[in-house]
């Protein structure tokens, strides 16, 4: 993703605000359908979290830190990779749909990522964000 490209991403989850809120912040409920090897998380600003995933036989360091938390509403946390260049904050905003839940997902880039690796290309990013917000969160909460 270069400088300045955003993936936004709105789904409407057929649960309540304070269910999505706990699958987006709760670190059990977050390794389920988002990144198992997730140590640890908590919704407050200041929380910084390391972790290891491989993709494509490639080993990347993410480096997340929480930089705004307004709680069961919306939470950002800054998103990098440790050694690789690129820098992006990622959004999770919640509003209350009757019996439902819209969640508006934001994933902006603050500096550009390496534009000569496929893996951190815009169209690589949106499909990834995809897979996680239309496919495995809606999952979570039908097996729930």
């Amino acid at each position: 993703m270069k400088k300045g490209e955003t993936i936004q991403i709105e789904v409407d989850l057929p649960v309540l605000t304070d269910a999505v809120w706990q699958a987006i912040t709760d670190p059990e409920q977050m390794r389920q359908w988002y990144f198992p090897m997730l140590p640890d998380f908590q919704a407050e600003v200041g929380f910084k979290v390391e972790f290891n995933m491989e993709c494509e036989g490639r080993t990347f360091l993410h480096q997340w830190e929480v930089i705004e938390a307004d709680d069961g509403r919306r939470i950002v946390y800054n998103w990098r990779y440790a050694g690789i260049p690129g820098d992006s904050n990622v959004s999770w905003e919640l509003t209350k749909s009757g019996d439902a839940t819209r969640l508006s997902f934001t994933h902006t880039a603050l500096e550009s990522f390496d534009s000569n690796d496929p893996l951190f290309s815009r169209e690589s990013c949106q499909t990834g964000w995809e897979y996680f917000l239309n496919g495995q969160l809606p999952s979570f909460f039908k097996n729930e």
